[in-house]
Formats: structure tokens, C-alpha cells, sequence
């Protein structure tokens, strides 16, 4: 199962995270997040990340040009749609030539019917814990509520995700039957906002690899 690290924005813990290879690095670009990368992120240390690492930006109802102009900035692979974007909206950008992450925030009774006008405009949904913060909310959702999801589009698992988890995702009944590309770990991992503890992660890595 492949790993996402979101919510980085430090040119070290950058580079320190990249090294553990994960699949995925996620850069927030929504002001209201204590994860902001506003000025911080390093355009060149960026274009110096392996191949093998995708470059993820999250937006939450931004203007389009504003994505573009970033997509283009940062060499961003996919464009990950926190808000309430609408299919149109994925449309247009994926006219553009842009991977879609489309995120839904779940709760009991989160009806999945919600996601099936997305299917046609998107690469990957994710899922995440619902809150008023569009996510980095450390808290989880019940996993359970999954097995209603019709399982045809790939998905990001996020929300709360933890180093002690490891074990239980590999062994859930219900998420071993999911389609699930990848695990979004953001704020469990971090010593400060913006700032993952780099020995947690490599443990998560490692755990998910089973190679401890």
C-alpha cells in the first residue's frame, strides 16, 4: 500500500521525508491551514525529488487560475480538492491535463451516492474525517462506515491515521477488501504544525512494508 506524507512545508523536514520514499508528498495551499506553505515551500528542492515521488497540492475552494498558476509554479502532479468544488470544476481542471484527488468528509451516515458524479472527472476520491478545518484534524473516522462505498474509483484513506494503526489496517476486514491506493498521514506525525517527526514516519514505512 502506498504512503502519502501531507501537510509539509520546511525545506529539511522536506528533504528528510523524501528520503524515506514515500509515494506521495501533500503541500497545502489554503491560507486557513496552520500548514499553509504561503512562501515557505523551495521550488528547487522540489524539482529535485525523485521520480518516484508525486507531488500533491490541496486546495480548498480556490479559484481555478490560482491552482493553474500553481500547478505550474511547483511542477505539482495531482491537485487534491478539499472543499465543496463541484464536477464541473474538476472538469475544468482535468481539461487542463491535472491528476483530481476529489476529497469527501465522512461521517456516520455519509451517503456515498455523493461520489458518483465525480467518477467521470476524477483520478482518485479521498476520504477523510469530517470537521470544520478540512482536515489535519488528527481525529478518525469509523472505518466501518466504508463498506457502503461501491469500491470502483481508488482511494485515499485519511483522517487521524496513526503509527499505531499499523497493525489494524493491515488486518481490517473491511478496509483488506477496499480499494485503497494509498495512506494520507499528516498531523499524528508532527512535533509542530508543518513539521513531521521523521523517525515516526520511517517507523510507519517500514511497519506498512513489513520490514519491522
Amino acid at each position: 500500500m502506498k504512503i502519502k506524507v501531507c501537510g509539509l512545508k520546511y525545506q529539511e523536514n522536506i528533504f528528510d521525508i523524501a528520503s524515506l520514499g514515500p509515494d506521495y508528498l501533500g503541500f497545502i495551499f489554503y491560507d486557513k491551514s496552520p500548514r499553509y506553505v504561503d512562501h515557505e515551500l523551495n521550488i528547487d528542492l522540489l524539482n529535485q525529488l525523485p521520480k518516484t515521488i508525486h507531488k500533491v497540492g490541496v486546495f480548498v475552494n480556490s479559484e481555478i487560475n490560482y491552482i493553474l498558476d500553481q500547478v505550474k509554479k511547483y511542477r505539482l502532479e495531482f491537485v487534491q480538492l478539499h472543499g465543496s468544488e463541484s464536477v464541473k470544476y474538476c472538469q475544468e481542471l482535468k481539461e487542463q491535463g491535472i491528476k483530481i484527488i476529489k476529497a469527501f468528509q465522512i461521517e456516520k451516515g455519509f451517503d456515498f451516492n455523493k461520489t458518483l458524479p465525480y467518477k467521470k472527472v476524477v483520478d482518485y476520491f479521498l476520504f477523510d474525517t469530517k470537521t470544520s478545518s478540512y482536515g489535519g484534524s488528527g481525529k478518525k473516522f469509523n472505518w466501518d462506515i466504508l463498506e457502503a462505498y461501491d469500491n470502483e474509483i481508488p482511494f485515499f484513506l485519511s483522517g487521524g491515521i496513526s503509527l499505531e494503526d499499523t497493525n489494524t489496517i493491515k488486518n481490517d476486514l473491511v478496509l483488506k477488501k477496499l480499494n485503497i491506493i494509498a495512506l494520507d498521514i499528516n498531523s499524528c506525525f508532527e512535533t509542530l504544525p508543518a513539521v513531521k517527526n521523521t523517525s515516526m514516519v520511517s517507523n510507519f514505512i517500514k511497519k506498512m512494508n513489513n520490514e519491522i
